[in-house]
C-alpha cells in the first residue's frame, strides 16, 4: 500500500470498512516500514504472529477496526503483550488480565503488533534503554533524541510506521515526545483515563495515559473511545458535556490566552521555541482570541522538588515489587543509574516527607488554578529548546536529582510539561514551528475539565495551519 503514509487512522479504518484494503494487508504496510526504519530502534518488541492472529479471530467492529497500532512498553498492561519497562529487571512481565485501558482500546478494533521503546520505568525525557541495545533515535535527524518517555511511540508515528501510537504522560512523556517529532500530543485531564486494574494512580496521580497522532481527529476518537473510569477508580474528571470528536468539529468561544516566553520561573528559552511561542500567540489574535504577556505566580521550583521526591518512591516501590515477585535482591546490571540514584533517595524520604511532597504538588494546582481563572489558556512553549542530542539524558548517572532538577537536567530542557502533571489540568503540544529542520512544539493549557475546550481550539488551529503534510523523508533504500 505505497499511500499508507497519505492516512491517518480515521482514513485507513474508512478504507477497511469500505473493502479497499484488509487488516492484513495494513499489518504487512506497517511492518515493511517498520523494517525500514529500523535505524530508529522505536519498536524493540514486535509480536507480529500476535497480530495476525488477532486478525484471523476477527477483530470487533469498531471505529478503527484493522488500523495497525502500537502500545508502549510500560503500562496498558495486556495478556497478548508482555512488558519490560525498558529495563532489564521488568524484562518479560507477563499478566493475567488486560487492563481496563488496553481492553478499551481492543475494543475499537485496533490491530496491536508491538511495543515501543521507553527509558526505563518511565522517568526520562530521551529513550536511550540499554535493555534495548541502543538509544531510539529521531525520525527528523538520527543523532536527535525523540523525546520521552513515550519516544518510541513518537519515533514510531513521526516515521509513518503506524499512525498512532500508545504513550503516557506523568511529567510531559506524551506532549515532549510530541515536541520532539512534530506530533500531536495530548494530556487530559487528571482522572480522565482508567488506571486499573493494575494501579489506583500513578505518581500521586501525576500520571496518565494518552496517544500519539499526526491529526487532532485521531487522538480525539481514541480518547472517546478509552475515557471514563475504570471499576473502583479512585477518582474520575469532571463528566464531558459531549465527546472530544464533537468537539473538533465546533470552534471555540473567542478565548483569552496568556503567552509565557519564559520558563515559569522567568529563566530564557531558546530563541526559536520562544518565537514558536510568539508566532502561535499572533496565529491565535488572528483567529479572534485575546492575548497578553503573563507568567504564572506559582511556586514552579517547589514543584519540581516534589515531584522529583514522588517519582524516585514511585520508581523505588515499582522495583521493589518485582524483586519481591523474584525473590530476590538487588543484583549489579538489572537497573540503570537514574534508577539506582532514585531507589537512594527514596530511602532518605520519610512517610512525612513522602506526603508533604504530595501536599506541595496539590498546593501548586491551586496555585495554577487560580491563575487560569483570569485566563482560559496559558500558551508557551512545549520545550526550552529544540530536540536534544542522543546521549545528553543517557541514564548513567545515580546522581538522580540533579538529572532532574540540576541547570542542566531534565527540568530545564523541559520546564513546562510537569506543571500540568502536578495541577492535573489538560495541556497539549501542536506541531506549529521548526528550527533547522528540527520539529518545535507549542504547548497550551487549560482549566482542570475543560478537555473539550483545549481539543477543539487544538481543531481550530490545525484547520488554520494544518501539519499532516510534514513528516520526515524516508531513509534511502
Amino acid at each position: 500500500m505505497n499511500d499508507y503514509e497519505d492516512y491517518d487512522a480515521t482514513g485507513l479504518a474508512a478504507l477497511v470498512e469500505s473493502g479497499d484494503v484488509t487488516p492484513a494487508e495494513l499489518l504487512d504496510a506497517a511492518l515493511e516500514r517498520l523494517e525500514t526504519w529500523s535505524a530508529l530502534n522505536a519498536v524493540p518488541i514486535v509480536a507480529a504472529d500476535t497480530a495476525r492472529r488477532l486478525i484471523a479471530d476477527g477483530l470487533p467492529s469498531g471505529p478503527f477496526r484493522g488500523v495497525p497500532f502500537l502500545l508502549k512498553d510500560l503500562g496498558a498492561e495486556a495478556v497478548d503483550f508482555p512488558t519490560s519497562n525498558g529495563s532489564r529487571l521488568f524484562r518479560n512481565t507477563r499478566w493475567d488480565r488486560d487492563s481496563a485501558i488496553y481492553a478499551r482500546l481492543a475494543a475499537t478494533g485496533l490491530v496491536t503488533f508491538g511495543r515501543t521503546a521507553t527509558p526505563e520505568n518511565g522517568i526520562g525525557a530521551a529513550t536511550e534503554a540499554t535493555a534495548y541495545g541502543g538509544p531510539t533515535r529521531n525520525p527528523w535527524a538520527l543523532d536527535r533524541t525523540p523525546g520521552g518517555s513515550s519516544g518510541g511511540s513518537a519515533a514510531a508515528v513521526a516515521a509513518g510506521i503506524v499512525p498512532a501510537a500508545h504513550g503516557s504522560d506523568g511529567g510531559g512523556s506524551v506532549r515532549i515526545p510530541a515536541s520532539s517529532c512534530g506530533l500531536f500530543g495530548f494530556k487530559a485531564t487528571r482522572g480522565r483515563l482508567p488506571d486499573g486494574p493494575y494501579a489506583g494512580e500513578g505518581w500521586a496521580g501525576m500520571a496518565i495515559d494518552g496517544y500519539l497522532t499526526r491529526s487532532v481527529r485521531d487522538t480525539a476518537r481514541l480518547l472517546d473511545a478509552t475515557c471514563g473510569p475504570d471499576l473502583g477508580a479512585p477518582y474520575a474528571a469532571p463528566p464531558l458535556a459531549g465527546t472530544f470528536a464533537g468537539a473538533t468539529e465546533r470552534a471555540p468561544n473567542r478565548l483569552r490566552v496568556a503567552l509565557c516566553d519564559t520558563t515559569f520561573t522567568g529563566a530564557p528559552v531558546h530563541p526559536a521555541c520562544r518565537d514558536a511561542a510568539h508566532d502561535a500567540a499572533r496565529l491565535l489574535e488572528a483567529m479572534g482570541h485575546a492575548v497578553e504577556v503573563a507568567v504564572p505566580p506559582a511556586n514552579t521550583e517547589g514543584m519540581m522538588a516534589a515531584w522529583t521526591t514522588i517519582v524516585a518512591c514511585g520508581t523505588a516501590l515499582a522495583v521493589r515489587n518485582k524483586l519481591a515477585k523474584l525473590g530476590r535482591s538487588l543484583e549489579p546490571g538489572d537497573v540503570e543509574g537514574v534508577t539506582r540514584g532514585a531507589i537512594a533517595v527514596a530511602e532518605g524520604v520519610s512517610g512525612a516527607d513522602y506526603l508533604a511532597a504530595v501536599g506541595a504538588i496539590h498546593a501548586y494546582g491551586r496555585e495554577m488554578a487560580a491563575f487560569l481563572q483570569r485566563y482560559d489558556v496559558l500558551l508557551s512553549p512545549t520545550l526550552a529548546e529544540p530536540p536534544a542530542l542522543v546521549g545528553r539524558f543517557a541514564h548513567t548517572t545515580e546522581d538522580y536529582i540533579s538529572f532532574r532538577t540540576g541547570p542542566d537536567g531534565i527540568f530545564a530542557y523541559s520546564p513546562f510539561t510537569a506543571t500540568f502533571n502536578a495541577s492535573g489540568q489538560p495541556a497539549v503540544s501542536l506541531p506549529l514551528s521548526c528550527h533547522e529542520g528540527l520539529p518545535i512544539g507549542v504547548h497550551l493549557a487549560a482549566r482542570f475539565g475543560e478537555d473539550e475546550m483545549l481539543m477543539s481550539l487544538s481543531a481550530e488551529i490545525e484547520r488554520a495551519r494544518p501539519w499532516f503534510h510534514r513528516r520526515p523523508p524516508r531513509p534511502a533504500a
